[in-house]
């Protein structure tokens, strides 16, 4: 695939309302569990990125139906729990380390061999955390060194349910063994310690499944899913990805003068963190029109441009915005004072190393920043905008490249990113809906 260059030059006020594309986790579990129940499922608003599209393929692989009606709703006709075939071909999951784990602990539930693969991306980043807790249950596995793929998955139907800790805060890993234990006789339960996205939790209950939760002795959290329901086919309204959001929100902090109304929000409490720490700076966030859509809390947001201030970001709520951190970043460097994100490990595993990626672009940007040994990240804000004038390296990462492009709007000189293709995984129409907004974004003259 060709590296698409972009750059993105600072701007006047950003206005205008806008929908960023449908939430991606929902999105990836609407076509999983749909395949799952009996009946049709029928997906209003579905993200149509890269990322899901490689899970609706996998989907039809296994034997599910999933395709997009010429009234852009997606219908799903499920297997049941338990009725996934052996897919003919290697499952191919492009980018999307959520697809991977969550197929990885579906399949595992069911007596069929499959192969997944990504891109050079997806290949490089860690399974082990999925592999531990399903060979506990009876899987086996045949993969690269580290657990990583290409990777073979020897399911099974008998096998036993667990009662599994987290090492650490990880949705993915959480819904990889809920789902090993959707075909699994008995109880199935995995302990966090910290709360992470609950959309399994959530539409899985919405689908038929029993799904409990409840707090440990010692101030966790146990989900608990009885296995061998059966699921029934439901309707879904996806509601627009906050994750997508960040990038228009920040963008307009940025920009004196700027008013944005972004619709139909997702304004899940476990994904808010970006939130909830935009508004401890300062930021001018309107939460209109609350509302919930099948189970899922959503809102219009109403941002206006202003002063941000530093703050220090507890290590607590990393599981709510983990995905956020590179925009919050670019915030951080327009910021008056010194901004502290604490707990940051995971950014290590992600599409790249998102920590050390933000920390090379900002300071190729001309902002000051440490990296600590603790995983923390310090952004040293000036309250103006910084110099940028700088080429930043993405390593394929769409979050690290819009949020590069979003600082690009405010520097003083242009920002350019070395590749925007992979924007297309999560953010369909990124750079349109961003210029539609009044932001500067285009591709560099070879």
């Amino acid at each position: 695939m060709q590296a698409k260059p972009l750059r993105s030059s600072s701007a006047g006020a950003l206005t205008g309302t806008v929908r960023v594309p449908g939430d991606k986790s929902i999105s990836h579990r609407a076509l999983m569990f749909g395949a799952l129940a009996i009946g049709e499922t029928v997906v209003h608003g579905l993200l149509e990125g890269e990322d899901v599209l490689h899970t609706a393929a996998a989907m039809r692989a296994l034997g599910a139906s999933a395709e997009r009606g010429a009234d852009n709703v997606w219908r799903v006709r499920g297997v049941g729990v338990g009725g996934l075939k052996e897919a003919a071909q290697v499952l191919d999951m492009g980018n999307s380390g959520t697809a991977a784990r969550l197929l990885v602990g579906l399949v595992a539930g069911h007596p069929i061999t499959s192969f997944f693969t990504g891109d050079a991306s997806l290949n490089k980043r860690p399974m082990a955390r999925v592999i531990t807790p399903l060979e506990q249950m009876g899987a086996s596995f045949v993969s690269r060194a580290g657990g990583r793929l290409p990777l073979a998955v020897i399911g099974r139907d008998d096998l036993v349910p667990v009662t599994y800790r987290l090492p650490v805060p990880s949705a993915q890993v959480k819904s990889a063994v809920l789902l090993a234990g959707l075909n699994t006789a008995g109880v199935t339960t995995v302990i966090e310690a910290e709360p992470t996205r609950d959309h399994s939790e959530l539409m899985l209950r919405h689908f038929g499944a029993t799904v409990t939760t409840k707090e440990t002795e010692d101030g966790a959290l146990a989900v608990s899913i009885t296995g061998q329901p059966e699921l029934t086919g439901r309707e879904i309204f996806v509601p627009a990805d906050p994750s997508s959001a960040a990038f228009p929100v920040v963008a307009a902090l940025l920009r004196p003068g700027s008013e944005v109304l972004l619709r139909d929000v997702g304004m899940n409490p476990r994904r808010t963190g970006l939130y909830d720490t935009l508004l401890e700076m300062g930021a001018d966030i309107g939460f209109e029109n609350r509302r919930d859509q099948a189970g899922e809390p959503v809102a219009d947001l109403r941002v206006k441009g202003g002063t941000l201030k530093g703050v220090v970001v507890p290590a607590e709520r990393a599981p709510s915005m983990i995905d956020e951190y590179p925009v919050l970043a670019a915030a951080a460097a327009c910021a008056q004072g010194t901004t502290v994100m604490l707990g940051l490990k995971e950014l290590r595993v992600k599409e790249s190393d998102r920590l050390a990626m933000v920390a090379e672009g900002l300071t190729k940007c001309g902002v000051k920043v440490e990296v600590g040994a603790d995983d923390s990240l310090t952004v040293h804000g000036t309250g103006a905008p910084p110099q940028g004038g700088a080429t930043v390296a993405t390593a394929m990462d769409h979050r690290i490249a819009m949020s590069f492009l979003v600082l690009g709007t405010a520097t003083a000189e242009p920002v350019q990113v070395d590749d925007g293709t992979f924007i297309e995984t999560s953010f369909p129409g990124f750079v349109d809906l961003m210029n539609g907004l009044g932001a500067k974004i285009g591709t560099v003259a070879p």
